[in-house]
């Protein structure tokens, strides 16, 4: 019994001020493995009747809230017993702010998963655009969101970039988009054959949705063409380069069917002799 005793009192001096012993050390250990079982249990607890997408966002969010838990028992059971918390915060000052300032954008992709995850302004299967980069949103993390590109591409973006940055969601209302393909002809051309060609192309293809029809523009008289718009509304935006590839191939056939000329950049140079 005495050795345990003499165990247990074993000291570990780290400096005059900073002191920790066996007995105190054990009962930090114990403490946090309580702590540990006790939110083990509390999560079960709220997330056993929560809907799977609401399930995953506390599980999320309480993953973070957790180490914050620890740190502050692991600070109550130190000052419980006896530790002197003041001698070891002002010798780790240094420190804490080196690890503070390394660890400043950490925060700020953790908040903005906060927000992310409380406001849904972005949904697993989303598809965003951010910094040019197109993606569909795969998993949204408190630190960060993983979206896959058109090209199987993955997307690791940190959330503090949707507090910076302007962000567009493809499908915030809904999976339909609008899409259009611009193209121009020689001036002379039938304008209204034109139109025709251009509707008939949009509504022959598969993944054209009729309602709400095409729709064809008349944008401009360019330098060297007149510009035409097709308008038209597709199911899936994230493939939308797939079918409007097969539109512009299909417009280029017609417009040789018919004699329409697609024309290239013309100037006319006079040269004026003395």
């Amino acid at each position: 019994m005495e050795k345990i005793n003499n165990f247990l009192d074993y000291t570990f001096i780290f400096s005059n001020k900073i002191q920790l012993n066996v007995k105190a050390l054990l009962f930090v250990i114990v403490a946090l493995i309580l702590a540990s079982l006790g939110l083990r249990l509390i999560r079960k607890l709220v997330s056993r009747k929560l809907p799977q997408e609401d399930k995953i966002k506390f599980v999320s969010i309480f993953s973070y809230l957790r180490w914050l838990i620890y740190l502050i028992i692991l600070l109550i059971t130190f000052n419980t017993a006896g530790i002197n918390l003041t001698a070891i915060l002002a010798a780790s000052t240094a420190i804490l702010i080196g690890i503070g300032l390394a660890l400043q954008t950490f925060f700020q992709d953790i908040i903005s998963g906060i927000f992310i995850l409380v406001d849904q302004s972005v949904h697993v299967g989303d598809i965003i655009e951010l910094d040019g980069k197109v993606g569909r949103v795969d998993e949204i993390k408190l630190r960060t969101t993983r979206a896959v590109t058109f090209d199987n591409k993955v997307l690791v973006i940190p959330n503090h970039l949707y507090l910076t940055n302007s962000l567009y969601n493809w499908t915030q209302n809904g999976s339909e988009t609008r899409e259009n393909v611009q193209v121009g002809v020689a001036y002379g051309s039938d304008t209204e054959l034109v139109k025709s060609i251009l509707l008939d192309v949009a509504l022959s293809h598969p993944k054209v949705y009729h309602h709400p029809a095409p729709m064809v523009l008349f944008t401009n008289f360019g330098d060297s063409a007149l510009e035409f718009k097709l308008i038209f509304t597709l199911k899936d935006s994230f493939v939308a380069a797939v079918p409007k590839s097969e539109i512009r191939f299909e417009i280029d056939k017609k417009f040789r069917e018919n004699n329409i000329q697609i024309p290239f950049p013309q100037r006319d140079v006079h040269i004026i002799s003395k």
